[in-house]
């Protein structure tokens, strides 16, 4: 209904019924928007429940140099992802597992797995390593209120526990293809962390078309940038012992 209808029925209805028309317009406007909704349409459309995945990851320094590894990365459900690293020779056949929010490093020369946190990074750069394990986000946040700004949705999401590297994110989602296109993230303090951009939307195949590439950038580290560049996206079933400590040397099998 537009503005122009609702005034031509106020000449009619009257102001005090002009009021409540316009009113229950909100209401029922704000009803069709669902915030929880739309993160859960939003992880669908990212990636399929199980999966494998090719991608690359280039951290760029303040003077233009660059440093790029290659991962090959598995997920099962909301909670449990793999990357075992293909390249550059120094950091292959490293792997790194997630469990909720638990994850660990696990290095050949070593032998052993090694605990790690979501805010360090395995990689260096500006993404950590929760960009790089990343899980659904709505497994890791609640949407606190969505608004519609044009042919976006904005997300204001929050963290359900103060394990998650970020609590607070903004997420603004294309309202046609249901992807995010800028996420940024802040922490208890309010302060931004990073920002977050998805572009390049790429055909994957069996329906999944999705940004291709993610990169970030943070008022932290000044002059610094890092890419992630996602070359197959494919669905695969997975056992669930893929996601165990004792499977990490072995990872590689799954190629």
């Amino acid at each position: 209904m537009t503005w122009l209808n609702l005034l031509s029925k106020s000449s009619k209805i009257g102001l005090l019924g002009f009021f409540f028309l316009t009113l229950a317009l909100g209401v029922a406007q704000a009803a069709e928007l669902d915030g929880t909704a739309i993160l859960r349409q939003v992880d669908d459309n990212l990636q399929p429940d199980s999966y494998e995945m090719y991608r690359k990851l280039i951290n760029v320094e303040p003077d233009g140099s660059k440093k790029e590894f290659v991962l090959y990365s598995v997920k099962k459900g909301d909670d449990k992802m793999v990357a075992l690293f293909l390249s550059p020779a120094s950091e292959k056949g490293r792997s790194t597992l997630r469990l909720g929010d638990n994850m660990w490093l696990y290095i050949p020369n070593v032998g052993r797995p090694i605990r790690i946190t979501s805010l360090q990074s395995v990689v260096g750069g500006v993404f950590n390593n929760s960009d790089i394990l990343r899980l659904d986000y709505s497994a890791e946040y609640d949407a606190m209120s969505v608004v519609q700004e044009g042919d976006f949705y904005l997300l204001e999401l929050k963290a359900k526990t103060n394990a998650i590297a970020y609590d607070r994110l903004k997420m603004w989602v294309d309202a046609k293809s249901v992807v995010p296109t800028t996420i940024e993230c802040y922490a208890a303090s309010g302060m931004l962390i990073k920002t977050l951009y998805y572009k390049k939307s790429k055909d994957f195949g069996d329906g999944l078309i999705r940004p291709s590439v993610l990169e970030t950038d943070s008022p932290l580290y000044k002059g610094y940038k890092s890419v992630m560049i996602y070359a197959k996206i494919e669905k695969k079933e997975l056992a669930d012992e893929v996601f165990s400590l004792n499977y990490l040397s072995r990872v590689e099998e799954l190629r």
